[in-house]
């Protein structure tokens, strides 16, 4: 029994990391909308979600018992058996969730231990059939495959449902309140807030507390079929506390209906989720307990699991702690959040994904689609409709932190109500929609519905969302096949399998801290150059030369990186490079973006000065293009294992380099301190790289007659010297637009 205390151990330690990767995960549900529109501090928003997890987990009790026979029948097993099943499951489940986490990508921790359940029962299942006198057709009575069922049309359901809810609902609300709602919400607001509050109030009522002791089997019936009731009294009694609000107060409502929903949606995630994270340990304990108190440990049926079992409050007081203390803590958990609120932001900018085939034949199918519903409409219906929603391209002037909101507050209320009620009606009505799937896609819809997925960025948009809804599937595959291997490997191998799974379990989760912490790094970069708060043009302008200073900087490293590459005929660095190129390309939109923002700063008088500014965009999308264009070529060619440069060309492509990487060192330098130069002394590495270049010409032409260098080779050469030329050039002209703006501001 030694091995099995172990196993226990392990369990409940491995619960610990679940609820840590499980609520990084999970918390996006509630928390993307009070974060989104900066609804409140963001202090106050966690410490309203954490008495909502604190709350809901007193009364998750009840839903542990899908752990011990949702997905499988306990009689059919013996302790030992169940202790394989649970510990594939729980790897398989933590590994699974902190890879998501990792990458920001929210998924359904439901689906996951879900399947990883359905995987691991299957393997043991199939162990005991080929070791017994039954055949591979007994497996279903093993398996309770109507739970599975009921999973996958919940991700379905919840999809196509929530989307469309989300769409319908925001598009009305817009055009009952506008972009700018403050005048409208002194009519209105009072209604809107009593309707919000009541439907917020019967999903806490049904969702969140419907597992507790506090409401009674009998109650939670008369609220089932009293539900209109409940609606009507709670819509004239928070109605009423409202317009006393608004008429005594200036508390803006919104606030308090969206943290009254992040409190809920927290609420009942602790009370159903729970589950997912602590349920599997919990069942292995009581597995234990049993098989410890009985005369044949080793092959006692589990039935008894079957039956209602107590859940200690301490344990689920312990869970709660961990859940807040993660919330408060992870950085994962804010990047997760941070997808979901990127893909949702009203305004364009840098999106996170790039566009895919799929999601332009989603755009070009909506567009087509729209282009014939609105022939349907009149001319003037169509002009009411587009002026309430005049604004919505604009960014709202409301700050928080230092930080602009993503989306606005009436947005967010939209998104917390419709989820509720949603997730309320579901759950009354017995269908298996997921909370995960059910909040991302009201998000989704109700951006949509917004026009935050213009032109400029719907193709972007789409394919987030897409790769969203994949991973969501994903999960499931990847969930039962991984849970079915680990439990094949501890079903055959037991103790060693354990050892050496906990071993790959922790490697995953260090090496994805570190694919974490560098995308996160890479993040920090391109925050640094957003002006989406600034309002002074100069403060802009001077921003933009000192982020174009920072980016060249970057160029530098890079082309000593590649020069480095070619010289030594480095293949594994120029590959590592080339991964990089990407990053080049996105700092050199993101300081674009950020000169864009700056020209509509500019007055009118400043025609000449935004003339100039615009020329920085072509000079930073040359370089960009010109140092990937030389990254690429010089990979592909050693790469191909072409031969190598000739001593004399590799001399020749030192005196390039010199002359090139020091002009940006020293351009870079000069826009990033602001200081005064000589123009002469910088453009001086120009003129003498042009020289240096008529003379390798001349060279490389001998050398072609002659036959010394050969066709691919001499491609090489001419194109790292033409780029750098390139790239020269487009610096010196950052360089005299930095140095025109100094002589303008003297003269001013």
């Amino acid at each position: 029994m030694d091995l099995y205390v172990f196993a226990v151990g392990v369990l409940f330690a491995m619960a610990i990391v679940d609820l840590t990767v499980g609520v990084a995960n999970d918390a996006v549900n509630f928390l993307n909308s009070p974060i989104g529109s900066q609804a409140a501090p963001h202090w106050v928003i966690l410490l309203v979600a954490s008495i909502g997890i604190l709350a809901g987990v007193t009364f998750s009790g009840g839903m542990m018992e899908v752990a011990r026979k949702g997905i499988f029948q306990p009689r059919f097993f013996a302790m030992p058996e169940l202790m394989t099943i649970f510990l594939a499951v729980m790897i398989t489940d933590v590994v699974l969730l902190d890879l998501f986490n990792t990458f920001g990508l929210p998924t359904s921790t439901t689906v996951s231990i879900i399947f990883a359940l359905l995987g691991a029962a299957i393997a043991v299942s199939i162990i005991k059939i080929l070791n017994g006198d039954q055949t591979l057709l007994d497996l279903a009575d093993y398996i309770n495959t109507g739970k599975v069922l009921a999973i996958i049309a919940g991700i379905l359901l919840s999809v196509g449902i929530a989307f469309t809810c989300g769409v319908i609902v925001q598009f009305f609300t817009r055009m009952v309140f506008t972009f700018r709602f403050e005048k409208r919400l002194r009519r209105y607001g009072a209604l809107w807030g009593g309707l919000a509050l009541s439907v917020i109030a019967y999903f806490t009522l049904i969702k969140g507390a419907g597992g507790s002791s506090i409401i009674s089997p009998p109650m939670l019936v008369w609220i089932k079929t009293h539900t209109w009731t409940i609606l009507g009294l709670g819509l004239i009694i928070f109605t009423l506390i409202f317009q006393l609000l608004m008429w005594v107060t200036a508390i803006n409502i919104l606030r308090l209906i969206i943290l009254a929903g992040t409190f809920a949606l927290a609420m009942a995630f602790a009370a159903n989720d729970l589950v997912n994270f602590i349920g599997v340990p919990l069942a292995s304990f009581q597995a234990f307990l049993l098989a410890r108190g009985s005369d044949a440990p080793m092959t006692m049926s589990m039935e008894a699991l079957e039956q209602p079992v107590h859940t200690s409050p301490y344990f689920l007081l312990a869970a709660g702690a961990i859940m807040v203390a993660t919330l408060w803590l992870s950085r994962k958990a804010r990047s997760v959040s941070k997808t979901e609120v990127s893909l949702g932001r009203q305004e364009e900018g840098l999106e996170r994904f790039d566009s895919i085939q799929l999601s332009r034949i989603v755009v070009r199918m909506a567009m087509g689609i729209a282009e014939v519903l609105l022939k349907l409409w009149p001319i003037k219906a169509r002009q009411w409709i587009n002026r309430r929603f005049e604004g919505a391209g604009q960014t709202t002037p409301l700050e928080r932190d230092g930080h602009s909101p993503d989306f606005d507050l009436l947005r967010a209320s939209v998104n917390l109500v419709v989820s509720s009620a949603l997730i309320a009606w579901a759950t009354s009505m017995k269908l298996p929609l997921s909370t995960t799937y059910v909040t991302f896609m009201v998000a989704m819809g109700s951006s949509m519905a917004d026009r935050a997925w213009g032109l400029e960025s719907a193709v972007y948009r789409v394919t987030g969302v897409l790769t969203v809804i994949g991973g969501w599937f994903f999960t499931a595959l990847l969930a039962f096949v991984v849970s079915l291997s680990f439990a094949f490997a501890i079903g055959y191998l037991n103790g060693p399998a354990i050892f050496i799974l906990l071993c790959l379990a922790a490697y995953v989760i260090f090496h994805n801290l570190k694919i974490h912490s560098h995308r996160e790094q890479a993040a920090k970069e391109l925050d640094l150059l957003d002006l989406k708060r600034v309002t002074d043009a100069d403060f802009a302008v001077r921003t933009c030369f000192e982020n174009s200073g920072r980016f060249l900087e970057v160029v530098r490293a890079y082309l000593d990186t590649c020069f480095e590459g070619v010289l030594t005929e480095d293949r594994k660095q120029l590959k590592k490079l080339r991964r990089e190129t990407s990053k080049i390309q996105k700092w050199s939109n993101s300081i674009v973006a950020n000169i864009f923002k700056t020209l509509r700063l500019l007055h009118k008088d400043d025609a000449h000065r935004a003339g100039k500014y615009a020329h920085v965009v072509s000079a930073l999308q040359e370089i960009a293009e010109s140092v990937r264009d030389v990254i690429l070529r010089s990979h592909v060619h050693i790469s191909n294992q072409h031969s190598g440069l000739l001593p004399a060309q590799k001399k020749e492509l030192q005196n390039v380099r010199k002359c090139v990487e020091g002009m940006l060192g020293d351009t870079a330098n000069i826009l990033l301190t602001r200081r005064s130069f000589e123009y002469r002394e910088v453009a001086a590495y120009y003129v003498n790289l042009k020289q240096i270049l008529e003379e390798c010409d001349r060279n490389q032409v001998e050398r072609i007659r002659s036959g010394q260098s050969k066709t691919r080779l001499s491609i090489l050469f001419y194109g790292i010297n033409n780029a750098s030329l390139k790239i020269s050039e487009q610096a010196l002209l950052l360089l005299n637009i930095f140095h025109e703006t100094l002589d303008l501001k003297k003269e001013e």
